[in-house]
């Protein structure tokens, strides 16, 4: 996992400032000096990968105002809960390209929302193509596989076939919340990483009840050994449990940095309004200082710049 550490990642472009997993979103997080971008990969009904942060479209495309799409909404599931809207394994690609992105927290950034209708939705194909020209990592999220597979779209299958057949490809990590879908990506995936992400409770959502859950899979990293790294939440970024997955020779990577008040931790929050950037470089800092090897953030140039000025200090 190439670059300055910690490597900087565009989680989903850098939603920040443009609606997440577009091209221009992705676009921007490069020109700010992202190391790589991450993207977040669901199935359609004719088994092309499609970027979306999950498999419930109604938040962040313009799905809900196209009266030839009001009869496909229904009740489904996504991560465990049941919602109503439109789901992607209810369209094909053709049907979804109709379709503009909009932004997924239009009030809390409204400079984004500004930018809603303006593009379509990507494949995994598409950002694979832009992260290769730009010769930065790509972060593959397989998301929900478990589900995708009992619909008879096996998320995996597609996503290495999808990538095997790119002309030009660029280095790529795997990561996933379960284990079983990522372990078979080791197997098929002609050697890319692949990195366990990991919540502040409960277990993988394919792991049996009586299971292991994250929390002692943590304490024990000898059970992580089958992974090449773990991404932990901001919550859980201790140096001492960082050096202790490094001694086990996990990379560790955290997410997500984002400099709103709404997600940083009371200490750091300055003011009341939820969009207002409260004291994010103390709070990032934090996390770097604890020796990670990656961050996933919403707005990649904070991210750059924090990490080269403490680069240029630890070099005098």
């Amino acid at each position: 996992m190439r670059g300055p550490r910690p490597l900087v990642i565009g989680h989903r472009g850098a939603p920040g400032y443009l609606p997440e997993h577009t091209a221009s979103s992705f676009e921007l997080a490069i020109r700010q000096g992202a190391d790589a971008i991450e993207v977040d990969v669901v199935a359609t009904a004719d088994g092309v990968p499609l970027i979306r942060h999950e498999r419930e479209l109604g938040g962040t495309t313009d799905v809900g105002g196209r009266p030839e799409f009001a009869s496909r909404r229904r009740e489904g599931v996504v991560d465990g809960r049941r919602r109503t809207g439109w789901f992607a394994e209810d369209f094909t690609w053709d049907e979804l390209q109709t379709l503009r992105a909009r932004e997924r927290m239009p009030r809390l950034r409204i400079a984004s929302a500004v930018h809603d209708g303006a593009e379509r939705l990507l494949r995994l194909s598409d950002a694979a193509s832009i992260a290769a020209a730009a010769d930065v990592l790509l972060v593959v999220e397989i998301k929900e596989a478990r589900v995708s597979a009992e619909l008879g779209l096996p998320l995996t299958e597609l996503v290495t076939g999808d990538l095997a057949r790119l002309p030009q490809r660029p280095d790529v990590v795997i990561e996933s919340f379960e284990r079983t879908p990522l372990l078979a990506m080791r197997d098929a995936a002609a050697g890319w990483p692949i990195v366990y992400l990991l919540d502040d409770h409960g277990r993988a959502a394919d792991t049996p009840e009586g299971g292991p859950t994250y929390a002692a899979e943590l304490a024990d990293p000898a059970a992580l050994e089958q992974f090449d790294g773990v991404s932990l939440p901001t919550s859980l970024v201790t140096p001492g449990r960082t050096a202790l997955l490094h001694e086990a020779g996990l990379g560790v990577w955290t997410w997500t940095l984002r400099p709103e008040n709404r997600f940083l931790e009371p200490t750091y929050r300055r003011g009341t309004a939820p969009g207002a950037r409260g004291d994010w470089d103390a709070s990032w800092s934090r996390l770097i200082a604890a020796d990670v090897d990656g961050v996933f953030v919403d707005h990649p140039d904070l991210a750059v710049g924090l990490r080269d000025a403490a680069l240029e200090r630890a070099r005098r």
